[in-house]
């Protein structure tokens, strides 16, 4: 039986490869330390969790549009108008199940078979795959380790062409914790301009900023950059809400309008218990959000001094997010039991067979040379699997 070929050429998720690897080492009593987790290790606070029960108890059980309820997207305008001094109306927001639909959404929307879309590298694993879902073609800029795995106009310059639809930024990002400044925002809107893309800026871990406090969105820099910029947003980082799967968008109305018709026809409404859990989010006590961001920032400090007191590896310090790129170049090349580590997957994997550590390859991630870890786990996680990790260096440096 001949199956869909978009289907078949979709890798699968090297993330999700060492991680079920390394869960089930652990429930066969393994001491594992994981590393990969792209999630806060934080628990729901308990206001958004009552809000919830209230909507299950009032009812709130029942389809809602689309596009997501009033309340919610009243409560995303005003966090815009609050934080980012960023005007949006209500008819200007969407909201689907997680960010990753909301990109799919736009991907579906905005791109015909063989447009390309420029994506950063080291980029999130799932941005080429829905770029291909969507009959796109991802285009990789790579970022060099000393510009903070960045975008530069002479990057960009290199891979624009005649069918680049748009290009994707990710700030603060994952995998590498880089955080772009106004005048590399400047240059990319200007970039944008110039070569008439659309772009999509993916903000979803904004309030983890460690250097400075207030974020800069790209639609920030100028109304041409408003007018071209789909922001992708969402509350799964932000407030440990990974689980209740809700993701916004904020962009022109035409382009919203779209994307309903899309989602209305693929799975409809987002969770509406959940919706109204992150009214409460956004609406609610701040205070969670500074207490998890200053946790984080103890633990990337640990991490980032521990790693760069060795020679074998190194890093930089990310300035956002919840993860650090582990160069491993030095350990390429080696040979361990009869065995050359010719990859970040080789490294991941004797890592955790000598170990017990579980971090993520590179190559996930478009770069060989680099594994990620995420530092949204429990810091006494962190300085175990920190020392194993070192151990594992020295041992075979």
């Amino acid at each position: 039986m001949l199956f869909s070929r978009k289907s078949e050429e979709i890798s699968p998720s090297i993330t999700l490869e060492i991680t079920s690897r390394a869960k089930q080492m652990k429930k066969d009593g393994v001491d594992i330390i994981i590393l990969g987790a792209g999630e806060p290790d934080f628990n729901t606070p308990e206001n958004i969790r009552i809000a919830a029960i209230k909507a299950i108890n009032d009812g709130f059980t029942k389809y809602t549009s689309a596009s997501g309820i009033d309340e919610l997207k009243s409560a995303i305008a005003n966090k815009f108008k609050t934080d980012n001094n960023l005007i949006y109306s209500n008819s200007q927001i969407m909201i689907s199940t997680g960010a990753k639909q909301c990109i799919w959404n736009v991907f579906e929307t905005i791109l015909n078979p063989g447009d390309e879309v420029i994506i950063p590298k080291p980029y999130w694993v799932s941005y080429p795959e829905l770029v291909r879902l969507a009959d796109g073609v991802p285009v990789f800029a790579f970022g060099e380790e000393e510009n903070g795995f960045k975008y530069s106009k002479h990057i960009l310059e290199n891979v624009i062409s005649s069918k680049t639809k748009a290009i994707l930024i990710n700030s603060p990002n994952n995998p590498t914790g880089a955080v772009y400044g106004k005048d590399e925002l400047a240059m990319i809107a200007d970039f944008a301009k110039t070569h008439d893309l659309m772009i999509i800026s993916d903000e979803i871990y904004e309030k983890f900023n460690y250097e400075n406090e207030e974020h800069t969105s790209i639609a920030n820099i100028s109304s041409d950059a408003y007018n071209r910029t789909i922001i992708i947003h969402g509350v799964s980082k932000t407030y440990a809400m990974t689980g209740w799967r809700i993701g916004y968008v904020a962009c022109n109305e035409k382009v919203i309008r779209l994307m309903s018709n899309i989602q209305s026809h693929t799975t409809s409404n987002p969770n509406s218990i959940a919706q109204y859990a992150a009214v409460e989010a956004l609406n609610g006590d701040q205070s969670c959000v500074k207490i998890m961001v200053n946790e984080f920032k103890k633990r990337r400090d640990y991490i980032v001094e521990k790693i760069n007191d060795i020679h074998v590896l190194s890093c930089k310090k990310p300035e956002g997010a919840f993860y650090i790129m582990i160069n491993i170049s030095q350990m390429l090349g080696k040979v361990i039991d009869g065995c050359k580590v010719n990859n970040s997957i080789d490294f991941s994997n004797m890592l955790l067979d000598k170990e017990k550590v579980a971090v993520i390859p590179g190559d996930g991630f478009g770069v060989s040379n680099y594994v990620r870890i995420s530092y949204a786990t429990s810091m006494d996680n962190i300085i175990e699997g920190i020392r194993r990790i070192i151990k594992f260096a020295k041992d075979y440096e």
